[in-house]
């Protein structure tokens, strides 16, 4: 395991993206920005959804700063409201072009009181995996015919979570923290389902999973810190550690296992990265065994068509032709 200073950990060599088109969710600011910047430098034109389009503007005009000639666009999206993503999906798709890249970056995080997205879902589960995952249903014409890379960002938090079948939108009994937990198992299982799905039914998507680690973001305040209007405990907490270079690292270091994933030719379908130092709070980027809460691939298929219905976005059971067609319907509709 690696003892390195972050400064001389390993950076992750992005190959030349000229020409592709990468569509990344929560790029604002933290992670997101970060691997857009990534992005961007390696000649990838950049498709940004945002639920603030103040931040977004803010986000395009850095990029532009930070990598002079950077193609960047910003969408009007909020991934806790399937009509939205549903709108994001079809000016997409008006447009016509394929999308290389989709990084499922946006998330929030335990949020102290249950709340729910604008179609009743507990928000976590909502946002970081309902909402993804209507986005792809909604995106895979355009996916498909570029044989695209989707990679999802998870969390080490995954591990830890549980399927509770009766209770998947904490409805009964929400923990802020087990509910972070499952609704990051579920993207994990996502990504690792999408991918044999894809496999079997002749998609042509490369699906992966990643995650930063102890990465400091602005989710230690935009969650915990919801609805007061103090910032949280655990944000001071996590600035004192990242200043002593202890179990946290900065997003630059964080977003190098989602940009392997997405970008590395030898980052398979149905892998997973993470940060490779101890207990992978922090260090460069390598490849990592899944999680045993995500091997069960009768619990994902379960998930999946849970998902399916809880969304209304049905994925084909078969591949898609030139023009994103099954059977002379759209996918995903």
């Amino acid at each position: 395991m690696s003892k390195k200073n972050p400064a001389q950990r390993p950076d992750v060599v992005v190959p030349d993206l000229t020409g592709r088109r990468a569509v990344v969710t929560g790029a604002s600011d933290g992670i997101g920005l970060g691997l857009a910047a990534r992005l961007a430098r390696a000649g990838a034109e950049l498709v940004l959804p945002v639920r603030n389009p103040a931040k977004g503007r803010a986000a395009a005009d850095r990029l532009r700063a930070a990598v002079p000639g950077a193609v960047v666009t910003t969408r009007p999206a909020d991934l806790a409201s399937l009509e939205s993503v549903a709108a994001l999906a079809d000016g997409l798709l008006a447009e016509g072009r394929p999308i290389d890249l989709l990084v499922a970056n946006a998330g929030v995080m335990t949020p102290p009181a249950r709340t729910t997205t604008a179609d009743g879902f507990e928000l976590q589960l909502g946002t970081n995996h309902l909402g993804h995952m209507a986005l792809v249903g909604h995106l895979l014409p355009l996916l498909s015919s570029s044989r695209a890379r989707v990679t999802t960002m998870s969390s080490a938090a995954a591990r830890f979570g549980r399927l509770d079948w009766d209770d998947l939108n904490s409805e009964r009994d929400y923990s802020p923290v087990r509910a972070y937990n499952l609704s990051k198992l579920a993207q994990l299982m996502f990504a690792l389902e999408l991918d044999r799905r894809s496999r079997a039914h002749g998609w042509g998507i490369v699906s992966n999973a990643a995650h930063p680690g102890t990465t400091y973001t602005g989710l230690y305040t935009a969650g915990p810190g919801l609805g007061s209007p103090e910032p949280p405990r655990i944000d001071a907490v996590m600035r004192r550690l990242l200043g002593l270079g202890i179990f946290v690292q900065p997003v630059e270091q964080g977003l190098l296992p989602a940009l392997q994933a997405a970008t590395d030719p030898a980052a398979d379908g149905g892998t997973f990265y993470g940060p490779d130092g101890i207990g992978h709070f922090t260090g460069g980027s390598a490849r990592q065994r899944v999680y045993r809460s995500a091997t069960d691939e009768v619990a994902a298929a379960r998930l999946w068509a849970a998902s399916e219905k809880m969304t209304g976005v049905r994925f084909p059971d078969a591949a898609l032709g030139e023009r994103g067609e099954v059977d002379g319907s759209r996918a995903a509709r």
